[in-house]
């Protein structure tokens, strides 16, 4: 029988391996984890009454990969879609002033957010024409290039930092943005492209009978999505694992990998679905070459400060998703989501659950601070921003030395480089979110293209050993 080990049992190797289980039902398929669970920076604190994601808040439907899983694990129930008020109402902090951030070119246009020289660089973006080179840009040098300055400072900046906590001077537009960048080659213009698929998605949505543009995630949290991958996988993930080697066995021609303790697993095909920096020290020793490339892609550091009040204790209306703080701002806190605005069940009756992140590219010593000097700055900023004066009933933290992957200038080539070197060796794959996309989606969709590599590659290649 065909074996794959799994290193890692976040999001990516759990939907890898239920995905690939489903299409090579004869494999035998080994998941080892490092932590005592599943689902890596996915999971659900559950404490008082209180429901803290500690990484993602949910994911979009603008792709059908994680909709599509949930239901084939049988959770179609158990979805729930944000908020009305959260997918509608969104806000940016300038200056401690919660403005609103307009849905659109024309709510653009009509808010104060952009001087009159800015709404003009914004309209004008239609009729500028398209860059004739493909080489990588910053996503700052992009929106500048397209919209002016000013929509570079506010809107390119409240975009990064909503989805990477990154610097849109550093971050890849090709690999951050892809879609954008091929509206532009395609429709010469990123807003005539957004039109033009935003009446698409429309008219698909409504022919379907679906509605359209709104984040998901469960009633008992996101948690109940990883744990669900572990409980249906034929063999449970094996936790608590420190893997520190991979490499090729000669005497029994198959990969090994090599955990803390000198136990051995061999396999047919080992994959890497675990972060990236822990992908490149378990290759040094193989390959230095390839473990430098995969090492090189750098993270950010976040803290993730979560904190429940009395309802009556907060005097704003919290009616919307949250808002985001321009990175230029230099600030400690990159953005509060107002999670039981969003979703319900995350705080009990007559409370409110926050949760802001810290850190970030600009900032990554604020995720070290202590656990008193980090809710203090916290409490500082919801007080200057929600007005909030009374103390928490309820807090949580916890830290990401490396969070989310920046794929920084030069992204999709350095994969490039990765994937060319990967094709020396015949049974070795990588997974994760280091490489096509960081949002949850990404990795399911991801997935599901690798389970169907991988099959493929046990079906047809038999024995080849490394070059």
């Amino acid at each position: 029988m065909k074996k794959v080990i799994i290193v890692g049992a976040g999001i990516s190797g759990l939907s890898l391996a239920y995905r690939l289980q489903a299409i090579f039902p004869d494999g035998v398929i080994t998941v080892l984890e490092r932590l005592g669970r599943p689902g890596g920076t996915i999971w659900t604190h559950r404490q008082d009454g209180f429901s803290v994601e500690l990484g993602p808040n949910g994911f979009l439907d603008n792709k059908p990969s994680t909709l599509a899983l949930s239901h084939d694990l049988g959770l179609e129930r158990q979805l729930i879609p944000a908020s009305d008020a959260a997918r509608r109402f969104r806000y940016l902090c300038l200056q401690n002033r919660l403005v609103p951030l307009p849905g659109g070119l024309i709510d653009f246009i009509q808010s104060d957010l952009l001087s009159w020289r800015g709404k003009v660089n914004l309209l004008c973006e239609r009729f500028r024409r398209p860059r004739s080179h493909a080489k990588d840009e910053t996503v700052d040098a992009f929106v500048r290039r397209r919209a002016g300055r000013e929509a570079a400072e506010l809107l390119a900046d409240a975009l990064v930092t909503g989805i990477y906590a990154g610097d849109p001077s550093r971050l890849s537009m090709t690999a951050c943005f892809p879609r954008l960048v091929e509206w532009e080659k395609i429709y010469g213009s990123v807003s005539k492209g957004l039109s033009v698929t935003s009446r698409q998605r429309r008219a698909d949505s409504s022919s379907r009978g679906e509605r359209r543009g709104s984040m998901w995630s469960f009633a008992d949290g996101l948690r109940l999505l990883v744990e669900t991958l572990a409980d249906r996988l034929k063999l449970r993930p094996v936790y608590g694992v420190c893997i520190r080697q991979v490499f090729w066995s000669r005497p029994q021609g198959l990969w090994a990998v090599r955990g803390d303790g000198q136990e051995v697993w061999y396999g047919d095909v080992v994959v890497l679905a675990c972060p990236a920096y822990q992908q490149a020290a378990l290759l040094a020793d193989f390959d230095t070459e390839l473990a430098n490339e995969i090492g090189a892609i750098a993270y950010n550091r976040l803290a993730v400060v979560a904190l429940g009040f009395r309802r009556d204790d907060v005097p704003h209306h919290l009616n919307g998703f949250g808002y985001i703080i321009p990175q230029r701002a230099r600030t400690e806190v990159l953005g509060v989501q107002w999670c039981s605005s969003i979703y319900p069940r995350r705080a009990p009756g007559g409370m409110v659950l926050l949760r802001a992140m810290c850190g970030g590219w600009n900032r990554p010593e604020v995720a070290g601070w202590e656990d008193d000097r980090l809710l203090q700055a916290v409490r500082a900023q919801l007080h200057d921003a929600l007005g909030i004066v009374a103390a928490p009933v309820f807090h949580h933290i916890v830290r990401w030395d490396r969070a989310i992957p920046q794929y920084l200038l030069g992204h999709r080539e350095r994969v490039a480089r990765v994937e060319r070197r990967l094709q020396k060796y015949p049974g070795l794959f990588l997974a994760g979110n280091a490489y096509h996309g960081v949002a949850l989606n990404d990795c399911t969709e991801r997935a599901s293209v690798l389970a169907a590599d991988i099959a493929r590659y046990l079906k047809n290649s038999g024995h080849r050993s490394p070059k």
